[in-house]
């Protein structure tokens, strides 16, 4: 596994756990929302660079899109 791989893991991780506790849903309803998101997939694209970025700014850009829909 590679430094990104495991960092994009991590991130996964924490973000999916943020997700749960702050809008009080299950971690498999926080796992479906946000492996479904456009955050998601740009988390996983090495172009974006978003996988620099930390946990919380992930999670923010995560709320963001998730209140445009």
């Amino acid at each position: 596994m590679s430094e990104i791989e495991y960092m994009n893991e991590c991130t996964t991780r924490d973000v999916i756990t943020m997700l749960a506790e702050k809008r009080k849903i299950s971690i498999s309803e926080a796992i479906d929302i946000f492996y479904n998101s456009q955050t998601f997939a740009n988390l996983y694209n090495p172009l974006t660079g978003l996988y620099f970025q930390s946990p919380v700014y992930i999670y923010d850009v995560l709320e963001k899109e998730l209140d445009k829909d």
